[in-house]
């Protein structure tokens, strides 16, 4: 079992699976950059994840719903959880479901970070939750992921890569990737290109290059 303070937020393991480079940026380095494609995401989730509920007879539907695993270390909230009780009172259905400014991705990118919401929800209500759907703006339509165990094992690997990252405190070495890199809001942060041949701190770099900007103004 973790602590409280040993929580890592489940965006993170989206980030991992994006660029392990990534995470430690923005959440060891606590660096952050918006780019067109980070700021229609802000805004999406900031529409969908205020905090209020819809509830209609057996069904009810809560919107930023904060959810936590203590056994798998992970903490963060979820767009929306529909919930569907049975005669007998109990819940026959728990669903997360994530809300995403572009389309279905061929990879797990986004599987991953819905199937951590239901480990977190499997353990706060006692129960086994088999799928989750995402809303993909650019289709119009939900899509629903069923939570096999492939795809949980996948997670578990992510969660644990991500908690090695948050316990080195070290920033991985850049390796430049033009089409992940050109794409990355942290691109002119990050310095792919100039630092991919050393695993130096990106902080460390940047306060270099300040140092030697302030001698050049005095020469």
């Amino acid at each position: 079992m973790f602590t409280e303070d040993e929580l890592i937020p489940i965006s993170a393991l989206q980030h991992a699976m994006y660029c392990e480079r990534q995470v430690a940026l923005i959440h060891i380095e606590q660096l952050w950059r918006e780019n067109l494609y980070t700021a229609e995401g802000r805004i999406l989730h900031e529409r969908v994840d205020k905090e209020h509920h819809e509830s209609r007879r057996a069904r009810r539907a809560e919107y930023g719903m904060a959810v936590r695993s203590l056994e798998h270390g992970l903490i963060g909230k979820a767009d929306l959880v529909e919930f569907e009780k049975s005669g007998t009172g109990k819940y026959a259905m728990i669903r997360p479901v994530e809300f995403k400014r572009g389309k279905t991705k061929p990879a797990d990118v986004d599987n991953v970070q819905l199937c951590a919401q239901a480990l977190c929800l499997e353990e706060m209500f006692g129960t086994g939750i088999p799928e989750g759907q995402f809303y993909y703006l650019q289709e119009h339509r939900r899509s629903t992921v069923a939570f096999d165990q492939e795809l949980r094992d996948r997670t578990q690997t992510v969660i644990r890569l991500v908690q090695q990252l948050f316990l080195s405190t070290e920033t991985p070495q850049a390796e430049y990737r033009k089409q992940k890199c050109d794409r990355c809001s942290l691109y002119e942060l990050c310095m792919p290109r100039a630092t991919s041949g050393g695993g130096k701190r990106v902080s460390r770099y940047v306060a270099n290059q300040l140092r030697l900007g302030l001698k050049e103004e005095e020469t």
